[in-house]
């Protein structure tokens, strides 16, 4: 055989694996649950780590005032050290809108050992832990929500114990507007899903874990059982750690994709997508050259 025929024959080995060998990573029929609503609807805290976002708080944040949740619910935003005035922003779009209750809070510097997302959503935690929640929805301040998407997510999430999930986590629509993002967006979502197959990792017989940071509900009781943040708090990926946490320590999980979930962020620029998918890429890969040089 020539080598464009060996060639030939690894291309059709590779996408027969990639389409029948990797949890059929490339569809996209994994979405959320539809549920029955609770006859009490549970206590959901809403939280959300901001830096600098002045510029996504006026598309994001009123989205998460104005839920149409029939419990009690309430937003803490985390202001992590923000040189823009985000804190005072956030305070002047909730006595705009109203809506939830806001509480905006300052954890300071990061003790040593944790990174600053997640010593943020650690300060914010324990805020809301002091009213005993039943859920905490870890959502990203450029995420913006539909008004039924708060529901739809306690919903999905069920009752406690087998019948209901510990956590229930949505990847956000990422904008796709611009040439660059039209081009790499959708090829960084197949990605992460060739990493991490939704169908296995909503399989309760699957080890796989992983769940998408913008978007986040977390049972309370699921998360003091897994010590969460404390058992991640150096993670580079936060959520794929969140998720492997809480399946470690017994709960059911599940990923899909949100189709009332937006990310507002704009990547005009290939070199803001470089940065965006260079902050985890590679720790995905296990900073492995081998499984770089595979991916490539």
């Amino acid at each position: 055989m020539s080598a464009v025929a060996w060639i030939a024959v690894g291309s059709l080995i590779a996408w027969v694996w990639l389409l029948l060998g990797q949890g059929f990573y490339w569809r996209t029929d994994q979405r959320l649950p539809r549920r029955t609503d609770p006859a009490r609807w549970p206590s959901v805290a809403v939280v959300v780590p901001a830096r600098d976002e002045a510029a996504m708080l006026p598309v994001s944040l009123p989205s998460l005032l104005v839920q149409d949740y029939p419990g009690e619910a309430g937003i803490i935003l985390v202001d992590d050290c923000s040189s823009d005035g985000t804190g005072q922003l956030a305070r002047d779009l909730a006595a705009r809108y109203g809506g939830l209750p806001l509480t905006v809070v300052t954890p300071g510097e990061p003790e040593r050992g944790w990174t600053g997302k997640l010593w943020a959503l650690r300060h914010g935690i324990a805020v809301a832990r002091r009213d005993k929640p039943d859920f905490l929805l870890l959502t990203d301040a450029d995420i913006a929500h539909e008004p039924d998407s708060l529901r739809d997510l306690v919903a999905a999430a069920g009752p406690g114990g087998p019948d209901g999930f510990d956590l229930v986590s949505q990847m956000a629509r990422l904008r796709v507007e611009s040439v660059w993002e039209r081009l790499v967006v959708p090829a960084f979502v197949y990605f992460f899903g060739q990493l991490y197959p939704f169908r296995r990792v909503n399989s309760a017989r699957s080890r796989t874990a992983a769940a998408a940071g913008g978007c986040v509900l977390l049972r309370t009781e699921a998360a003091e059982r897994a010590r969460i943040p404390e058992s991640i708090r150096q993670a580079v990926i936060d959520d794929v750690s969140l998720a492997r946490e809480v399946r470690r320590s017994g709960g059911r999980i599940w990923l899909g994709l949100a189709e009332r979930v937006d990310s507002v962020r704009p990547y005009p620029r290939l070199a803001d997508l470089w940065r965006m998918v260079a902050r985890s890429a590679y720790a995905q890969l296990r900073h492995s050259p081998l499984l770089l040089a595979g991916t490539v």
